[in-house]
């Protein structure tokens, strides 16, 4: 009896290890992540497992994506995973501080159908069902930084 509580506890033990090691040593596709999020409308949306902050800008924007690319540049456990300031896309990869879980943060400067060009922030988690409003917190906190 006590083998097999003993036994028990060291499979749970390595599935939690495994776990964690695959999480944080995933590789990250950038094809799927590397991306705005789909177009609605100018807006701030925030779901289980995401979150997304738009703003139409009255110049090209540039300015606005450079400030904020070194804002997030500047974050802890965060870096960059696909883009440049060139391009107008970058997208980021921050991890949480114990585990290292990936979130994944896309901003862009893009247009509306009608030639509006506006500044998003696109910020997802790749793991689990809910970021427990991680995302946005961050991305507001980057926003004050900002200044909009």
């Amino acid at each position: 009896m006590k083998k097999g509580i003993v036994m028990f506890i060291w499979v749970v033990l390595l599935l939690v290890v495994g776990t964690a090691v695959y999480v944080r040593l995933a590789p990250s596709d950038q094809g799927k992540w590397h991306k705005a999020a789909s177009f609605q409308s100018i807006e701030e949306k925030r779901g289980k497992g995401f979150y997304i902050w738009r703003q139409a800008v009255e110049d090209d924007g540039t300015a606005a994506l450079a400030a904020l690319d070194r804002i997030i540049r500047a974050e802890p456990r965060t870096a960059l995973l696909a883009g440049s300031l060139a391009d107008e896309q970058l997208t980021y990869v921050s991890r949480s501080k114990v585990v290292g879980f990936p979130d994944y943060t896309t901003i862009g400067i893009y247009q509306t159908p009608d030639g509006q060009p506006y500044l998003e922030v696109f910020g997802r988690l790749r793991f689990g069902r809910s970021d427990l409003g991680v995302n946005a917190k961050r991305i507001k906190g980057w926003l004050r930084q900002l200044q909009v």
